[in-house]
Protein backbone atom coordinates (compact mmCIF):
# COMPACT_ATOMS: atom_id res chain seq x y z
CA UNK A 1 0.00 0.00 0.00
CA UNK A 2 1.26 3.56 -0.99
CA UNK A 3 -0.30 6.65 1.36
CA UNK A 4 0.60 9.62 -0.07
CA UNK A 5 0.02 12.80 2.32
CA UNK A 6 0.18 16.24 0.94
CA UNK A 7 -0.46 19.50 1.94
CA UNK A 8 0.85 23.13 3.35
CA UNK A 9 3.84 24.02 5.09
CA UNK A 10 4.17 23.56 9.23
CA UNK A 11 0.51 21.99 9.09
CA UNK A 12 1.89 18.67 10.98
CA UNK A 13 2.56 16.38 7.99
CA UNK A 14 5.64 15.06 9.00
CA UNK A 15 4.20 14.31 12.01
CA UNK A 16 1.16 12.58 11.15
CA UNK A 17 3.03 10.09 8.35
CA UNK A 18 5.62 9.20 11.17
CA UNK A 19 3.59 8.24 13.70
CA UNK A 20 0.98 6.62 10.54
CA UNK A 21 3.64 4.77 9.47
CA UNK A 22 5.04 3.44 13.10
CA UNK A 23 1.83 2.41 13.63
CA UNK A 24 1.01 0.64 10.48
CA UNK A 25 5.36 -1.04 10.17
CA UNK A 26 5.29 0.73 7.09
CA UNK A 27 8.55 2.48 5.59
CA UNK A 28 8.14 6.73 6.40
CA UNK A 29 9.39 9.19 3.80
CA UNK A 30 9.66 12.65 4.15
CA UNK A 31 10.17 14.41 1.09
CA UNK A 32 10.21 17.67 2.34
CA UNK A 33 13.49 16.72 3.84
CA UNK A 34 14.78 15.93 1.29
CA UNK A 35 14.27 19.26 -0.61
CA UNK A 36 15.30 20.77 2.86
CA UNK A 37 18.61 18.68 2.34
CA UNK A 38 19.33 19.83 -1.00
CA UNK A 39 19.04 23.42 0.10
CA UNK A 40 21.05 23.03 3.05
CA UNK A 41 24.34 21.60 0.51
CA UNK A 42 22.96 24.65 -1.67
CA UNK A 43 23.62 27.25 0.75
CA UNK A 44 26.55 25.91 2.50
CA UNK A 45 28.31 25.67 -0.96
CA UNK A 46 27.67 28.97 -2.26
CA UNK A 47 24.69 28.22 -4.98
CA UNK A 48 22.14 30.04 -3.54
CA UNK A 49 22.32 33.86 -1.75
CA UNK A 50 19.76 36.32 -1.09
CA UNK A 51 17.02 34.17 -2.55
CA UNK A 52 19.04 33.54 -6.31
CA UNK A 53 20.34 30.51 -7.86
CA UNK A 54 23.53 29.78 -9.95
CA UNK A 55 21.84 27.33 -11.93
CA UNK A 56 25.29 26.23 -13.36
CA UNK A 57 26.52 25.51 -9.98
CA UNK A 58 23.10 23.19 -8.70
CA UNK A 59 23.59 21.37 -12.35
CA UNK A 60 27.17 20.55 -11.77
CA UNK A 61 26.55 19.54 -8.14
CA UNK A 62 23.11 17.50 -8.11
CA UNK A 63 24.85 14.30 -8.91
CA UNK A 64 27.37 14.74 -5.67
CA UNK A 65 24.02 15.67 -3.44
CA UNK A 66 23.12 12.75 -1.41
CA UNK A 67 20.21 12.42 0.41
CA UNK A 68 18.98 9.07 2.62
CA UNK A 69 16.97 8.35 5.59
CA UNK A 70 18.50 5.93 8.29
CA UNK A 71 16.68 4.70 11.54
CA UNK A 72 17.83 6.45 15.18
CA UNK A 73 18.21 3.57 17.09
CA UNK A 74 16.91 5.56 20.06
CA UNK A 75 13.20 6.94 18.90
CA UNK A 76 12.50 4.30 16.19
CA UNK A 77 12.24 7.20 13.85
CA UNK A 78 13.88 7.80 10.65
CA UNK A 79 16.37 10.83 10.52
CA UNK A 80 17.69 12.60 7.96
CA UNK A 81 21.20 12.04 6.01
CA UNK A 82 23.20 14.92 3.74
CA UNK A 83 26.23 12.34 2.88
CA UNK A 84 27.64 10.53 6.04
CA UNK A 85 26.18 13.78 8.21
CA UNK A 86 22.78 13.60 9.81
CA UNK A 87 21.06 16.71 9.29
CA UNK A 88 17.30 16.50 11.02
CA UNK A 89 17.84 19.56 13.08
CA UNK A 90 19.84 21.71 11.23
CA UNK A 91 17.41 21.49 7.95
CA UNK A 92 14.75 22.80 10.24
CA UNK A 93 16.26 26.21 11.03
CA UNK A 94 13.81 28.83 9.68
CA UNK A 95 17.23 29.98 7.40
CA UNK A 96 16.90 26.54 5.77
CA UNK A 97 13.10 27.68 5.58
CA UNK A 98 13.49 30.98 3.49
CA UNK A 99 15.49 29.32 1.38
CA UNK A 100 14.21 26.04 0.51
CA UNK A 101 10.69 26.69 -2.10
CA UNK A 102 12.71 28.52 -4.75
CA UNK A 103 14.88 25.55 -4.37
CA UNK A 104 12.08 23.01 -4.80
CA UNK A 105 10.57 25.41 -7.63
CA UNK A 106 13.95 24.27 -9.90
CA UNK A 107 12.74 21.36 -12.29
CA UNK A 108 16.27 19.73 -11.74
CA UNK A 109 15.95 19.65 -8.53
CA UNK A 110 12.24 18.26 -8.45
CA UNK A 111 12.89 15.25 -11.02
CA UNK A 112 16.26 14.33 -9.67
CA UNK A 113 14.25 13.88 -5.79
CA UNK A 114 11.02 12.22 -7.48
CA UNK A 115 13.29 9.84 -8.84
CA UNK A 116 14.66 8.87 -5.66
CA UNK A 117 11.45 9.27 -4.25
CA UNK A 118 9.84 6.48 -6.86
CA UNK A 119 12.72 4.33 -6.24
CA UNK A 120 12.25 4.18 -2.67
CA UNK A 121 8.31 2.94 -3.18
CA UNK A 122 9.03 -0.26 -5.58
CA UNK A 123 7.93 -3.29 -3.69
CA UNK A 124 7.03 -1.92 -0.42
CA UNK A 125 4.43 -0.40 1.79
CA UNK A 126 5.29 3.15 2.76
CA UNK A 127 3.57 6.04 3.87
CA UNK A 128 5.30 9.59 1.57
CA UNK A 129 4.88 13.06 2.15
CA UNK A 130 5.55 16.15 0.80
CA UNK A 131 3.96 18.49 -1.76
CA UNK A 132 2.95 16.48 -4.96
CA UNK A 133 2.80 12.62 -3.73
CA UNK A 134 -0.73 12.16 -4.76
CA UNK A 135 -0.32 14.36 -7.99
CA UNK A 136 3.06 13.61 -9.10
CA UNK A 137 5.00 11.08 -7.79
CA UNK A 138 2.15 8.35 -6.79
CA UNK A 139 -0.85 9.36 -8.66
CA UNK A 140 -2.27 5.96 -8.47
CA UNK A 141 -1.57 5.99 -4.55
CA UNK A 142 -4.12 3.83 -2.68
CA UNK A 143 -5.12 6.50 -0.10
CA UNK A 144 -4.36 10.32 -0.80
CA UNK A 145 -4.46 12.82 2.24
CA UNK A 146 -4.42 16.30 1.85
CA UNK A 147 -3.64 18.58 4.80
CA UNK A 148 -4.24 21.90 5.40
CA UNK A 149 -4.34 24.36 8.97
CA UNK A 150 -4.56 28.12 9.23
CA UNK A 151 -1.81 30.19 8.38
CA UNK A 152 -1.64 31.51 12.16
CA UNK A 153 -1.91 27.89 13.40
CA UNK A 154 0.62 26.78 11.36
CA UNK A 155 3.04 29.60 12.76
CA UNK A 156 2.50 29.00 16.25
CA UNK A 157 3.53 25.33 15.52
CA UNK A 158 6.30 25.90 14.37
CA UNK A 159 7.19 28.63 16.03
CA UNK A 160 6.46 25.73 19.57
CA UNK A 161 8.57 23.05 17.77
CA UNK A 162 11.66 25.51 17.62
CA UNK A 163 11.42 26.87 20.75
CA UNK A 164 11.29 23.04 22.07
CA UNK A 165 14.55 22.02 20.10
CA UNK A 166 15.69 24.95 21.87
CA UNK A 167 16.25 26.63 18.66
CA UNK A 168 15.52 30.65 18.00
CA UNK A 169 12.31 31.49 16.33
CA UNK A 170 10.12 34.69 16.22
CA UNK A 171 6.58 33.83 15.68
CA UNK A 172 6.17 37.19 12.89
CA UNK A 173 9.18 35.71 11.03
CA UNK A 174 7.88 32.43 10.53
CA UNK A 175 4.16 33.71 9.66
CA UNK A 176 5.53 35.37 6.93
CA UNK A 177 7.61 32.39 6.16
CA UNK A 178 4.60 30.17 6.07
CA UNK A 179 2.67 32.99 4.11
CA UNK A 180 5.30 33.18 1.41
CA UNK A 181 6.27 29.45 0.61
CA UNK A 182 2.25 29.08 0.54
CA UNK A 183 2.22 30.86 -2.59
CA UNK A 184 5.69 29.91 -3.48
CA UNK A 185 4.45 26.14 -3.57
CA UNK A 186 1.11 26.90 -5.04
CA UNK A 187 2.44 28.79 -8.33
CA UNK A 188 5.56 26.98 -9.25
CA UNK A 189 5.25 25.65 -12.95
CA UNK A 190 6.63 22.02 -11.97
CA UNK A 191 4.52 20.16 -9.58
CA UNK A 192 2.70 22.98 -7.55
CA UNK A 193 0.97 22.71 -4.54
CA UNK A 194 -2.70 21.26 -5.18
CA UNK A 195 -5.26 18.99 -3.88
CA UNK A 196 -5.72 15.70 -6.14
CA UNK A 197 -9.38 15.47 -7.08
CA UNK A 198 -9.33 12.15 -5.32
CA UNK A 199 -7.48 13.14 -1.98
CA UNK A 200 -9.40 13.28 1.24
CA UNK A 201 -8.97 17.07 2.86
CA UNK A 202 -7.90 16.59 6.24
CA UNK A 203 -8.15 20.87 7.89
CA UNK A 204 -6.35 20.05 11.63
CA UNK A 205 -6.41 23.70 12.67
CA UNK A 206 -8.81 22.79 15.37
CA UNK A 207 -7.61 18.84 16.25
CA UNK A 208 -5.01 17.09 18.65
CA UNK A 209 -2.58 15.14 17.08
CA UNK A 210 -4.58 11.79 18.74
CA UNK A 211 -7.83 12.89 16.87
CA UNK A 212 -6.02 13.42 13.53
CA UNK A 213 -4.08 9.53 14.30
CA UNK A 214 -7.62 8.27 14.74
CA UNK A 215 -8.92 10.29 11.75
CA UNK A 216 -6.01 8.41 9.41
CA UNK A 217 -6.45 5.04 11.10
CA UNK A 218 -10.20 5.26 10.02
CA UNK A 219 -9.30 5.70 6.36
CA UNK A 220 -6.83 3.08 6.34
CA UNK A 221 -8.84 0.98 7.92
CA UNK A 222 -11.58 1.07 5.70
CA UNK A 223 -9.28 0.75 2.33
CA UNK A 224 -8.00 -2.78 4.36
CA UNK A 225 -11.17 -3.65 4.59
Amino acid sequence: MVIAIDGHSSCGKSTMAKKLAKDLGYIYVDTGAMYRAVTLYCMRNGIIADGKVDNKKLTEAMPLINVSFKLNSSTGLPETYLGEECVENVIRTIEVSNNVSPIAAIPLVREAMVSQQRQMGLNQDIVMDGRDIGTTVFPNADLKIFVTASAPVRAQRRYDELKAKGMPADYEDILKNVEERDYIDSHREVSPLRQAPDALLLDNSEMTIEQQQQWLMQQVDRLRK
